[in-house]
């Protein structure tokens, strides 16, 4: 369960106390460090967060000449053991990527106290990780969603939408939350088409979902679902539809179909953390944020394909996101306040 509470209050903290959360021992180290990262489904060329996050770290090796590896799991059985292997290995900090490891890791925790761990996309209760040795990686992905959403919204011809989610759980909720309401925001009449596929590894469910939302009329659609996203990207440009990246800027898959992308700085944050650590400066537990106001997350403008008007906008309902003058809902429930009715999430096919 993703704590946003806890996330903001944290990542105060850990501007205060360099890069942490809430124990009150720093790591101290000397010399290069070894740092092992498990992926989730789908792999490091997934071209989405898998991706991005061994990219962050193979920069942290460059620039560090620390020693890096990854293992990549095929299935959620896949976890326990690829964790295991690297706690045999004795690794200084062991990453895993993705929400769905969160359980595998909080039970690392409490199994191996003298080892550090950190993860993408999952906030604990310091009852989960006792020792204070996880630090859970969280992002505003509502507030790029949002972005990119309002993008969808103006750049439409037809006022149909769509977006493709990957499983279900909170914080991909907050991927479709933001979307519908840059879309509705931009086009209060707009019609947004949305399902979860089930998967962050299946292009073909992808782009059969893709399939279906441009046959209804929608001419843009977003996909949040990891590699089942390539799908949606691959119908976008066997149609000549427009498609909408997540995690990195995905322009390079289809150049002239990739509208924009929703960005979210896993790279960024996989180096941050594992660069503290190197730096002595890294404090074990707690929860870091990565939003628009400290460039953890954004949207993506390679290709000049939206309207300079466009971006002006964008640009101005930026910054009021950052002010907090701007409003943007991360639950279904804050949506269907704003905006009643308009929020249908089918489940999977």
């Amino acid at each position: 369960m993703v704590l946003r509470k806890i996330a903001v209050f944290a990542v105060i903290l850990a501007i205060l106390a360099g890069c942490g959360g809430n124990s009150d021992k720093t790591t101290e180290t000397s010399g290069a460090l070894k740092v092992g990262l498990v992926t989730d489904v789908g792999g490091v060329n997934d071209q989405s967060f898998n991706q991005s996050a061994w990219e962050g770290l193979q920069r942290f090796r460059d620039e560090s000449g620390s020693v890096v590896s990854y293992i990549e799991s095929k299935d959620e059985s896949n976890y326990s053991p690829n964790i295991d292997t690297y706690v045999d290995q004795e690794v200084d900090l062991l990453w895993g990527i993705g929400f769905m490891m969160g359980d595998a890791i909080a039970q690392a925790g409490k199994d191996y106290s003298d080892m550090q761990f950190a993860i993408i996309d999952y906030a604990y209760s310091p009852d989960q990780v006792p020792n204070n040795n996880v630090t859970g990686i969280v992002f505003s992905a509502e507030e790029c969603s949002f972005l990119v959403g309002y993008i969808a919204g103006k750049v439409s011809k037809t006022g149909k939408v769509g977006h493709v989610n990957g499983i279900a759980s909170p914080t991909m909720e907050s991927f479709a939350v933001g979307y519908y309401a840059g879309v509705l925001t931009a086009n209060p009449g707009a019609v947004v088409m949305g399902q979860y596929s089930g998967s962050f590894g299946d292009p073909a469910a992808g782009k059969n979902i893709a399939n279906q939302y441009f046959a209804a009329g929608a001419d843009i659609i977003y996909q949040a679902a990891g590699g089942t996203g390539a799908g949606v990207i691959e119908a976008a440009r066997e149609q000549g539809k427009w498609a909408i990246g997540v995690d990195i800027d995905q322009n390079y898959i289809a150049p002239d179909n990739v509208l924009t992308s929703a960005l979210k700085r896993v790279d960024n944050a996989i180096y941050d953390v594992s660069n503290s650590m190197l730096k002595g400066a890294f404090k074990g537990g707690g929860t870091l944020l990565y939003n628009l106001k400290n460039s953890g997350v954004g949207y993506a403008t390679t290709g000049n394909h939206i309207p300079p008007e466009v971006i002006a906008e964008v640009e101005a309902i930026k910054a009021k996101i950052i002010s907090g003058e701007q409003k943007v809902p991360a639950t279904a429930a804050e949506l269907e306040a704003l905006f009643p009715g308009k929020y249908t999430m089918a489940a999977v096919n």
